[in-house]
């Protein structure tokens, strides 16, 4: 899904973006025969479920006309939600001295789990600090396999 989903957010971030919405992030979830496309969105004052609505419509359409996704698969339009995940330079950057809870591809000094705070971001990927540790580091996005806010209450 990963070309799939370069093409679904080429196809859809221009629609989103026209209906005031931010498309933050997409999530295709295969499950059998029928699977999930998943769009989170984000706007300055926060997602109502009006707005889930009325994007849902309109990606809809783009999607039937496109068909950039084989098969069947069921649409699902969300706000990212406070642990929302985070999948680009620009949302580690809007977040710079939040928590961060972080999944890696690949083991560093035998942990693929992590909790850390954003430091910054950098040509080189995300500096963050281990929250265990206190140890900075960084990580290229590719190093990372899923990250979400870890929400401040």
């Amino acid at each position: 899904m990963a070309v799939a989903a370069e093409r679904v957010e080429g196809l859809l971030a221009p629609v989103v973006k026209a209906m005031g919405c931010e498309l933050w992030a997409i999530e295709y979830v295969a499950q059998g025969t029928k699977s999930r496309l998943r769009l989170y969105i984000d706007t300055p004052t926060g997602v109502t479920l009006d707005d889930c609505e009325r994007v849902s419509r309109q990606v809809s359409s783009v999607l039937d006309v496109e068909d950039p996704i084989p098969g069947e698969y069921s649409l699902e339009v969300s706000s990212p939600g406070l642990d929302r995940p985070l999948t680009k330079a620009e949302h580690y950057r809007r977040y710079v001295g939040s928590s961060v809870q972080i999944r890696l591809r690949a083991a560093i000094e035998g942990r693929r789990k992590l909790n850390a705070t954003i430091e910054g971001v950098t040509e080189e990927g995300v500096q963050l600090c281990d929250r265990a540790s206190g140890e900075s580091m960084v990580l290229s996005l590719a190093q990372i396999e899923k990250a979400n806010l870890i929400p401040e209450l």
